[in-house]
């Protein structure tokens, strides 16, 4: 037993030094690295040429510390009524990005909101630390909604849905396709 403990503490060492190019310099490191990532392939829901996809550019599914139900992966109408596109959060060597698969097509993937996943960490309650950036589908009563009580930029016309780029409990952005570029409209604050 003792030796397990010790090849155990010697493995986390050197993937953390792998992870950082040296010793972790505080428990929000280790919080990082310690985030639940899924593999693409444990999302029943998403289409196989996505999966795909997704394994070759080596990425995760960051899952918060609050959902015990695998997420961050959404799929809505977010460049124009009628089509289904999905929209993913990669995370790869710490670093999400939300990927939006156009139609469902591996083709022309847009990649906005890369941001390294320790932004996202927070205090829990007792002494622990949670990832907590989720992704969700929003329309237009969301988004006008939100513009009307936080102000923001003005929305465009709403004729298709958002993606709501949450940090849990504390805000979110939402971000609106909208005559080929992606705005930043106002969330929840």
């Amino acid at each position: 037993m003792g030796k397990s403990i010790f090849l155990i503490a010697l493995l986390t060492f050197g993937l953390l030094s792998t992870v950082y190019g040296e010793k972790p310099k505080d428990e929000w490191d280790i919080a990082d690295l310690q985030t639940k990532r899924l593999a693409p392939t444990a999302l029943s829901e998403l289409p196989k040429n996505i999966i795909r996809e997704l394994q070759m550019r080596g990425c995760t599914i960051p899952q918060t510390y609050d959902n015990p139900k695998p997420h961050n992966v959404i799929h809505g109408e977010f460049a124009k009524k009628g089509r289904s596109d999905w929209a993913i959060l990669c995370s790869k060597n710490m670093v999400s990005v939300i990927l939006i698969f156009w139609g469902g097509a591996e083709k022309n993937v847009s990649e906005i909101a890369e941001m390294p996943d320790k932004t996202f960490l927070q205090g829990i309650g007792g002494g622990k630390i949670g990832y907590s950036r989720a992704i969700t589908v929003v329309g237009k009563k969301f988004i006008m909604d939100h513009y009307k009580v936080y102000g923001g930029l003005k929305p465009p016309p709403i004729d298709h849905e958002g993606i709501d780029d949450a940090f849990i409990e504390k805000g979110s952005s939402v971000h609106y396709y909208y005559r080929g570029n992606w705005l930043e409209l106002t969330g929840a604050d």
